[in-house]
């Protein structure tokens, strides 16, 4: 399975970062998510997930950032649209990302449930993306959490895919 995203040179185009025009901003976040492909899924595939972390915000926050978190994303679906998280047009399942956590305690879930593009704080940062394929829907319900996730896909893995994008600081 392969995934593939519309980079420049390996960075993210700004419109799904901070450096987003404001209209494409809400309360002040980045919140139009990237268009990407998924390749070569497994024939026995249901449906996909996924998870956009930030695992370079570890030496900053002391945790790894998650931006998007979604799930139930049918198997026909192989080609996601850019704002997909938002116009959620095949009613895939979203969970919490971490402006939802007790750090930030952000409670708008249209920020906490939801896409947020990348800003890091201290230099250029790699984000990752992973699809997972999966022999079923997950019994998850939106604004599930990472660990939810983690235990919910346990036994319906049928193949991974990852890729890493940049986003600049």
């Amino acid at each position: 399975m392969q995934i593939k995203i519309a980079t420049n040179e390996n960075f993210l185009p700004d419109q799904y970062g901070q450096y987003a025009d404001p209209k494409l901003k809400y309360q002040g976040q980045p919140v139009v998510s990237f268009p990407f492909q998924i390749n070569a899924a497994p024939e026995e595939t249901k449906t996909f997930a996924l998870t956009f972390l930030d695992y370079d915000a570890v030496p900053v926050g002391g945790f790894v950032w998650i931006h998007w978190l979604a799930a139930n994303i049918p198997a026909t679906i192989t080609n996601i649209p850019e704002n997909a998280s938002r116009d959620n047009p095949f009613s895939m399942l979203q969970g919490n990302n971490s402006n939802a956590g007790a750090l930030v305690g952000n409670t708008d879930p249209i920020i906490t449930r939801h896409y947020t593009g990348p800003e890091p704080p201290d230099k250029d940062h790699t984000y990752t993306l992973t699809v997972y394929a999966l022999d079923s829907n997950l019994p998850l319900e939106n604004g599930y959490w990472l660990n939810e996730f983690y235990r919910a896909i346990e036994g319906h893995v049928l193949a991974t895919a990852q890729v890493e994008v940049l986003s600049r600081k």
